[in-house]
C-alpha cells in the first residue's frame, strides 16, 4: 500500500516556460486510473498578479496564489522567465518557509536561478542547462554546480538540466515516492524509455555515432539478458566485434555514459524490480544481478539509490514475506 504523496504546487508566472510547465503537469497532474492507490494532487500557483501569459501566447489560469504553497509537499519551479530578474515579492520567503517545514523543491532548467536567489542552494550541489552552468557558478559561488549531469538530488531539493532533463528529474521523484515499477509504468505512458540516471551526461558533443544504433542496441540487449554474469567491458566489446578502446569511445559517443556506468545502472534497475516484486533473499538478488558478493551489492545499491536493499524492499515491496536475511 502506497502512502498518499500529497500536493504538488506548480508555479506559474508571466512568461511561463510552457514545455517545462507541461512536463510537471503531465507527470504530477494527469489522472492515473491504472493505479489503485492515491496519486499526486496538484495545483497551479500564481506567484504574481495576472493575467499570466505563457510562451506561445497561452494564458494560464491558476488555482490560487502563493498561499497554496503552505499546503504543498512538493513545489515545482518550471523554468524561469529571466535569469537576472528579481523574484516577485514574497516568493523567496514563501519558498524558504516551505523548505523549513520539509517541502521538497524541484527546479527544471532555468528554474534553478529562482531557487539560487533564495539562498537555499548555498553549499549544495545543483545543475541547470549546460549553456547556463558557468553563469550559475559565477553568480552564486556558494553553489556546487555540476555541469555534466541530468539532475542533482540533494535530498529536499532536486535541480535538473535543460528542458527534457526535467522529465528525468520528475520521474526520479516519482521513483523516490513509489519505486521503480510504478515509475517505469509512468514512463511507458509517456512513450519514453525508463528513467535515465542523474549522472548521465546532459550534453553529448557527437550525438550521431558512426556505429549504427542497432549494433549497440543489440549488444546492450545481449548484456541485459546476462546481467547475472560478471560481465566486463571487454565482453561487450567482443560481442560488438570491436577493440575495447574503440568500443569505449563509440559507446560513450552514442549514450553519454561509459559501458561500466551503464552496466551498473542496468544491474541496479534489475535489482530494484526484484526487490519490489519478489521475496528472494538479498544474496540471491545480488547474484542474479551480477554482483560477486552481497556486500559489494549493498554498497553499490545504497550509494546510487540512497537506501539499503532491505529498506528499499520494505518501502516499495508488494508485501511478500521474506525469510530473515
Amino acid at each position: 500500500m502506497h502512502n498518499a504523496p500529497g500536493l504538488v504546487a506548480i508555479l506559474a508566472y508571466n512568461g511561463l516556460c510552457t514545455f517545462e510547465f507541461g512536463i510537471a503537469v503531465e507527470i504530477f497532474g494527469l489522472a492515473r486510473p491504472e493505479f489503485d492507490f492515491p496519486w499526486y494532487e496538484h495545483r497551479i500557483v500564481a506567484v504574481e498578479p495576472g493575467p499570466l501569459r505563457a510562451m506561445g501566447g497561452i494564458q494560464v489560469l491558476a488555482d490560487g496564489g502563493m498561499e497554496l504553497l503552505e499546503q504543498a509537499r512538493t513545489i515545482v519551479i518550471p523554468g524561469w522567465r529571466s535569469r537576472n530578474e528579481p523574484l516577485p515579492p514574497g516568493l523567496s520567503e514563501a519558498l524558504v518557509r516551505a523548505h523549513e517545514r520539509g517541502a521538497r523543491l524541484l527546479s527544471i532548467c532555468s528554474g534553478v536561478f529562482a531557487l539560487a536567489a533564495t539562498g537555499l542552494l548555498d553549499g549544495r550541489g545543483a545543475t541547470t542547462h549546460w549553456q547556463y552552468t558557468e553563469e550559475l557558478a559565477e553568480r552564486f559561488p556558494a553553489i556546487l554546480v555540476d555541469p555534466d549531469v541530468l539532475y542533482v538530488d540533494s535530498g529536499q531539493i532536486i535541480t535538473s538540466a535543460g528542458s527534457a532533463a526535467g522529465i528525468d528529474a520528475c520521474l526520479h521523484l516519482v521513483s523516490r515516492d513509489f519505486g521503480t515499477h510504478i515509475t517505469n509504468s509512468v514512463a511507458r505512458r509517456l512513450v519514453m524509455s525508463p528513467q535515465r540516471t542523474g549522472g548521465q551526461a546532459q550534453f553529448i558533443p557527437a550525438p550521431v555515432s558512426r556505429t549504427p544504433r542497432n549494433d549497440l542496441s543489440r549488444v546492450m540487449q545481449w548484456a541485459r539478458e546476462r546481467l547475472h554474469e560478471p560481465l566486463e567491458v571487454r565482453d561487450l566489446a567482443n560481442q560488438a566485434l570491436m577493440s575495447e578502446r574503440t568500443f569505449l569511445r563509440r559507446f560513450n559517443q552514442a549514450t553519454g555514459v561509459s559501458p561500466k556506468a551503464w552496466l551498473q545502472h542496468e544491474r541496479l534497475a534489475r535489482a530494484r524490480e526484484l526487490l519490489e516484486s519478489g521475496s528472494e533473499h538479498t544474496e540471491t538478488i545480488a547474484l542474479r544481478c551480477g554482483y560477486r558478493s552481497v556486500e559489494s551489492f549493498r554498497v553499490a545499491f545504497r550509494s546510487v539509490v540512497g537506501l539499503p536493499p532491505s529498506a528499499y524492499r520494505e518501502r516499495f515491496g508488494r508485501g511478500e514475506k521474506v525469510v530473515a536475511e
